[in-house]
Parts: C-alpha cells; sequence; structure tokens
C-alpha cells in the first residue's frame, strides 16, 4: 500500500478526507479542485478503456473503498472528496441557504427542517453533522429494502437529499464559498421512518384546472394561472413553486381584490396535485400570504 506521506503535501488534507471517508465504508470519487463537480471523462468523451472497458462507468459506479485507487487518484492532484451516497447506504439531508432573489421572510432549508418536524410532532436524533460552504448535511443510514433517489424541495424549501444518483462533498473539501467541516462527529443514526415515508409517498393525481367565481377578473385570472404553474412544476421545484406563486397572487388579496380563503384553498388543492403533503402545503402558502399582504404596498398597480 501506498504511504500517505508519499502524496504531495497540497494533496494531503484531501487524501486524509477521502482514506477516512473509505475506511468507513463510504465509497468516493474526485471532484474538480476546488469544485463540486465529478472529476473524469463524460459519457461522450468515454474511452472505453480501464474501468471503462465494459462500457462507461458513471461517477457513483466508479466510486470506490479500495485504498490503492484513493491513493493512486489523490497522489496527482488536491482533489475534492465526493461521497456516493447511494452505495454507501446513506441519505444525506443538504440544508441550503435563501437564494438572493427570493422574496424577504423566505425560509432557509433549517427554518424549513425545523417547521416540518414541528408539523409531524417528530424530534430528529443525534447523527453526524457536516458544515458545508452555505449549510448544513445531516448524515443518515438509509433504510434497508428501500432505494431512496435524490430529491429538491420535496421535504420543504431549501431541504434536498442525496441517496442513490447523487453525491455529497466531503468533509476537508474546499470550493470558493467556503470548506466543508465536521460540525459534529456523532454515530450516522438510522434516517426516521416518518422521513421515509415522506420521501416514498407517491406522487397525487392532478387536479383538473382551477375556476374561480369569486374577486375581480385580473385577480380570478392571476389565480388561476398561478395554480396551472404550481400544478406542473417537477418535482425538483415544487415547493418554491408553490411559494413564488403564492407570494404573486398574495398582493391581489392584500388589495382586496379577492378572499384570503379563496386563494388559500385554490392554491392549497394545486399544490397537494403535485404531490407535496397536505401541511407543508398550508406552511408554505400561509407564509408567503402573511409576509406579501403585511409589506404590500396599497394601491400598487398589479
Amino acid at each position: 500500500m501506498t504511504s500517505i506521506l508519499s502524496a504531495p503535501l497540497e494533496c494531503l488534507p484531501q487524501l486524509a478526507s477521502a482514506l477516512t471517508a473509505a475506511e468507513r465504508g463510504w465509497p468516493v470519487i474526485p471532484l474538480h479542485p476546488g469544485s463540486k463537480r465529478p472529476a473524469g471523462h463524460a459519457e461522450r468523451a468515454c474511452p472505453r478503456t480501464g474501468r471503462c472497458n465494459g462500457g462507461h462507468r458513471t461517477p457513483e459506479e466508479r466510486a470506490t473503498t479500495d485504498s490503492d485507487l484513493i491513493h493512486a487518484a489523490w497522489a496527482t492532484r488536491p482533489y475534492n472528496v465526493g461521497i456516493a451516497t447511494g452505495p454507501a447506504g446513506l441519505l444525506v439531508i443538504d440544508l441550503d441557504p435563501v437564494k438572493a432573489e427570493e422574496p424577504k421572510g423566505a425560509p432557509d432549508g433549517a427554518t424549513s427542517l425545523q417547521a416540518l418536524c414541528e408539523r409531524a410532532g417528530q424530534v430528529l436524533p443525534d447523527t453526524y453533522r457536516v458544515r458545508t460552504a452555505r449549510g448544513e448535511h445531516l448524515y443518515f443510514t438509509a433504510p434497508t429494502g428501500v432505494r431512496l433517489k435524490c430529491s429538491v424541495d420535496r421535504l420543504g424549501p431549501h431541504i434536498d437529499t442525496r441517496a442513490w444518483g447523487g453525491y455529497v462533498v466531503a468533509p476537508g473539501s474546499t470550493t470558493p464559498d467556503g470548506t466543508y467541516e465536521v460540525a459534529h462527529d456523532a454515530p450516522v443514526a438510522e434516517l426516521p421512518h416518518w422521513l421515509t415515508a415522506l420521501l416514498t409517498e407517491p406522487d397525487r393525481p392532478a387536479l383538473a384546472p382551477v375556476r374561480v367565481h369569486d374577486g375581480t377578473r385580473a385577480a380570478r385570472v392571476a389565480l388561476e394561472r398561478e395554480c396551472a404553474v404550481i400544478a406542473t412544476a417537477t418535482d425538483g421545484g415544487r415547493n418554491s413553486t408553490l411559494h413564488r406563486s403564492a407570494c404573486k397572487v398574495a398582493r391581489f388579496v392584500a388589495w382586496g381584490d379577492i378572499p384570503r380563503h379563496v386563494v388559500e384553498e385554490a392554491i392549497q388543492g394545486a399544490g397537494e396535485s403535485t404531490g407535496l403533503p397536505p401541511a407543508e402545503c398550508r406552511t408554505t402558502v400561509r407564509s408567503a400570504l402573511d409576509w406579501v399582504i403585511a409589506h404590500a404596498t396599497p394601491g400598487e398597480a398589479a
């Protein structure tokens, strides 16, 4: 086995991180130095040699715990380290901050997760946590017998999950936004059953087009249009779309052009039609309406 000391000095922190992950049984992949993008070739440029001799292998398929392969990779460049969550048997909850273009008062990932736990009457178990460059990763052991995939915003605004088909940046890696560091070095807990249920519940059938009878014509048209936008949202952006559309229609509520309960019922139904849990829809819609109504300028033009 190659000694860790034989690697170039600038590669040692990332090499140590990769070996630590591999010792835990978590297969790793090299990421471009200072980046979150996997290193290596794309499928269109695959030479069909070496580890791809039998056909192109994705980064997830190339992930390894083999210390010799890890030494060989990190002896050449200070690659950042990615952990292939699916093969590692992990489900990682990724909590992100609010984007700059979002309305003031929009919840970040940590706030959304806290609200989700409160609605469910649950407390998350103590587990291994990593402070990311912009948020936090919560590591959980994936449930047996269930092949969980990655998700975006399914649990709430700015809550992503990484499982099969994805990876997370490991501690010790550095990007222009900052360094990934272990925030809480506890044993990795099992993913709670109630979270597994939320991540595996089937999508609901789409609703028929909304027809609104109360309110001014402009308000009715806006509400119907935004309900249609919500109903066609993809799995990766359902909650953020729900929040954005609710904010747009909330102006008409603030101006007295349409009753609040009409908007809440219509947008709630559109949100549920995408597969979002009812409680999550309610929280998102009410949060959007409350903020916009409190800050809308009276008499502002639509």
